[in-house]
């Protein structure tokens, strides 16, 4: 797992604490670093062959989506798996932020965002599905571009900041389960009726399609929590 000879040669310090990022983030998200337990800097530097610096760097990025949690006194922690009644308050903040973002973006929605909503559910169509991360990576990446599309051409800074305050925490209740993607069709045809409802114009129908898209998501992610218990 070293990446000292990926950072030599004068590459940037910035360029090394982003190949420790990308280090740390993999194996948070294929559970070879486990929920709850310690994540030692001086460990993880030796295990990576760089200085403790890059990854107190990479771990403070990593708090900030929540997949980790900085412990006072104590260092930093996995975080551990949702408990169902945090994965309902999740899902519940999702109903209260993504449809008002749906809302807003549809009525000022322009040919260039259905572009590129469409090219994102084109992209979840073609991504593997498999249960390491390396398998479902590029599926992540294009459901949260998706949203975060959404979110961005809703143009208010208030409910992107709520957006944003999501972070990672969106994602989370896929970790450590190796599951992989279970509910690509579902999701996929759910992706799709929002965008119809911005390519028809229709702002009502774009919020009620987040609606159901969220409350299916929150139902599949309910019952994926349950089998990895």
């Amino acid at each position: 797992m070293a990446i000292k000879n990926q950072a030599s040669g004068g590459v940037s310090r910035q360029v090394l604490a982003d190949h420790v990022y990308e280090a740390l983030l993999v194996a948070l998200m294929d559970g070879r670093l486990e929920a709850g337990t310690p994540v030692s800097i001086d460990g993880m530097a030796r295990e990576l062959d760089v200085s403790p610096t890059p990854v107190r760097e990479a771990l403070a990025r990593l708090e900030a989506t929540g997949m980790v949690r900085r412990m006072a006194l104590r260092g930093y922690r996995v975080a551990p798996l949702f408990s169902p009644e945090e994965l309902a308050d999740l899902m519940d903040a999702r109903l209260v932020i993504e449809p008002a973002n749906a809302f807003m973006a549809c009525k000022h929605a322009d040919t260039q965002l259905t572009a590129q909503l469409e090219q994102a559910i084109e992209d979840l169509k073609a991504a593997p599905r498999g249960p390491s991360f390396a398998e479902f990576r590029a599926y992540w990446e294009a459901d949260e571009r998706f949203h975060r599309l959404i979110a961005e051409f809703a143009d208010n800074q208030f409910l992107l900041s709520a957006y944003n305050a999501l972070g990672g925490q969106v994602q989370r209740f896929r970790f450590f389960g190796g599951l992989g993607v279970t509910d690509a069709d579902y999701a996929i045809a759910e992706h799709t009726e929002i965008l119809k409802a911005f390519e028809a114009g229709d702002a009502e129908l774009a919020r009620q399609k987040m609606i159901d898209h969220i409350e299916g998501v929150k139902q599949r992610s309910q019952h994926d929590s349950e089998v990895r218990s």
